[in-house]
C-alpha cells in the first residue's frame, strides 16, 4: 500500500518487464544496452531456429514486447512519475526486434541493425515525435516501434542492393 499522496510502486512483473530483467538500470545509456541485450539475445535464439521461421519468430517477440511491454512501461512511469523514464527500456526490445525482422543472423547483419535502430531512435526523424504523444506507456514504446520501422526499411534496402551480404 502506497502512502497518501505518493503514487503506488509498480509491481514486480510491470518492472522486470519495463527494465527488461534489470538492463535497463545499466549505465551509462539505457536504452543502448537494451538494444545490444537484444541483438546479444536475438543471435543466441535466432541460430536455434530454421531460416523460415526467424522472421516470424521476430515479429512474435517484437508483439509480445508491445503487448505486455504497453502496461509495464505505463505502470512503471506512472510509479516513477516520469514521463519516459531511461530505465524503461522494453521499448528498446521491441524497436530493435522490427529492425532485424527478416535479416540473416550474422554478426554483420545484427551490428547494422543495431546501429541503425539506435540512430533512428535517438534522431526520430517524423512521425516519430507525434508517436511519443500517445498516453502512457504507448507514447514510451509506439516511438520505438516507428524507429524499428525505419531500420528495417534501410536495413532490407541494404540486403536488396546487395550492400549486406546475406
Amino acid at each position: 500500500m502506497s502512502e497518501p499522496g505518493k503514487p503506488p510502486r509498480a509491481s514486480l512483473w510491470a518492472t522486470l518487464v519495463a527494465t527488461f530483467l534489470g538492463v535497463g538500470r545499466l549505465r551509462p545509456g539505457p536504452g543502448t544496452w537494451g538494444s545490444a541485450a537484444t541483438v546479444i539475445l536475438w543471435w543466441l535464439v535466432g541460430h536455434k531456429i530454421a531460416l523460415v521461421w526467424q522472421p516470424w519468430v521476430a515479429i512474435l517477440l517484437a508483439s509480445i514486447a508491445v503487448l505486455v511491454g504497453i502496461p509495464a512501461a505505463t505502470r512503471v512511469a506512472r510509479a516513477s512519475g516520469l514521463k519516459d523514464p531511461q530505465f524503461v527500456v522494453i521499448d528498446e526490445v521491441a524497436g530493435q526486434l522490427v529492425t532485424l525482422i527478416a535479416s540473416p543472423i550474422t554478426w554483420q547483419s545484427l551490428l547494422l541493425g543495431f546501429i541503425l535502430f539506435r540512430a533512428f531512435d535517438i534522431v526520430k526523424p517524423p512521425p516519430i515525435p507525434r508517436l511519443e504523444t500517445f498516453p502512457g506507456g504507448a507514447g514510451i514504446v509506439i516511438d520505438d516501434v516507428g524507429a524499428g520501422i525505419y531500420g528495417l526499411a534501410i536495413m532490407q534496402m541494404a540486403l536488396h542492393f546487395g550492400l549486406l551480404s546475406p
